[in-house]
């Protein structure tokens, strides 16, 4: 396993951070999770993303479970806070002093750790003053309940005044965590330069297209029984935009790209990402300890700048690039 700073910070991190989400808790039975997280551990990953609202808490509480016996300092353990958790009260979401001061102390009871490594801010929070936001973060960080922010989809300007405020009240804002794979480009106009200029990292999402990049869907036939794009409870809706015969078919085109790379397909995708220097880490999930075992093997990988044209050019006009899709993606206003 490699290990990298997270943005300007002496914090290092697995370059493969296990994304420990709604599978956890919820599509996946516990003792399975437990298992995909001791083979993570087995893999050299030390470093374990979540959030409150995966699995509608029940994510973080598996996660601590099975991070429980391991030294502590050897782990670099994240969480988010934004979204709706508990019974869906005006207050329960959002990024208000109130909602964040209760939602990390849930957070840290769930995961059996007095503190997390870095907490995040899950989406960008239209209604409550940043000023506000920026505040309760940086006392959550004086108590010693987080010792680094970051935040997950902001906009570039969002970013700029999140780092100014973070500066000025004397704490670190050292991340973003955006959705970033090789059909998924839409931070690479704007959202990685500004956070080179600030010293901010990625640590980045969907690496592998929610499992399109795998190759496993092919065009013209029914996505395979037991896939996210069969699963109507939330998963089919999150890969949509993506299961289409023209998308489909070019990503069946990256498949001799990966064999000249000695690598699957998911490898291929995972190692793709990590060759931008603003990403500090690819977030990878797992259903099975064995497909762990398979996404590590993209760490260290170099791609040579032949083969990352060869990609461009086999993918061509698929690929979106427009930076405004993150505030477009974005919720307009708090989902209670």
């Amino acid at each position: 396993m490699n290990f990298r700073y997270l943005g300007n910070s002496g914090l290092k991190i697995s370059e493969i951070t296990y994304g420990n989400w709604l599978t956890h808790g919820s599509q996946v039975e516990n003792d399975v999770a437990t298992q995909c997280v001791r083979a993570a551990l087995d893999a050299g990953i030390s470093t374990f993303d979540t959030a409150d609202v995966y699995a509608k808490t029940k994510a973080e509480s598996v996660l601590g479970a099975a991070l429980k016996g391991e030294r502590r300092e050897s782990l670099e353990i994240f969480t988010k806070v934004y979204w709706p958790t508990g019974p869906g009260g005006k207050n329960d979401t959002g990024l208000s002093r109130k909602h964040i001061m209760e939602s990390i102390n849930g957070s840290l009871e769930r995961l059996q750790t007095d503190y997390v490594d870095l907490y995040q801010a899950h989406r960008y929070d239209t209604e409550t003053p940043l000023e506000e936001t920026m505040q309760a973060f940086a006392d959550v960080v004086r108590q010693g309940k987080a010792l680094y922010i970051g935040v997950s989809e902001w906009t570039a300007d969002q970013i700029r005044e999140g780092v100014a405020l973070a500066r000025e009240l004397g704490f670190q804002l050292i991340s973003s965590q955006p959705q970033y794979s090789m059909l998924w480009r839409v931070i690479e106009g704007e959202v990685v330069p500004t956070c080179e200029e600030l010293g901010v990292s990625q640590i980045v999402w969907s690496p592998i297209a929610q499992g399109v990049l795998t190759g496993k869907y092919q065009p013209g036939q029914q996505p395979p029984e037991g896939s996210r794009a069969a699963d109507e409870k939330g998963g089919a809706d999150m890969i949509k935009r993506f299961m289409n015969d023209d998308v489909l078919t070019r990503v069946q085109n990256l498949k001799p790209i990966a064999d000249e790379a000695g690598l699957t397909m998911a490898q291929l995708a995972v190692a793709w990402v990590l060759q931008n220097p603003n990403v500090a880490a690819a977030l990878v999930g797992a259903s099975r300890p064995e497909q762990v075992a398979e996404n590590v093997k993209a760490a260290g990988v170099t791609l040579e700048p032949e083969l990352m044209t060869k990609i461009d050019e086999v993918l061509g006009d698929i690929v979106e690039k427009d930076p405004g899709k993150t505030k477009e993606t974005a919720p307009q206003q708090r989902v209670a």
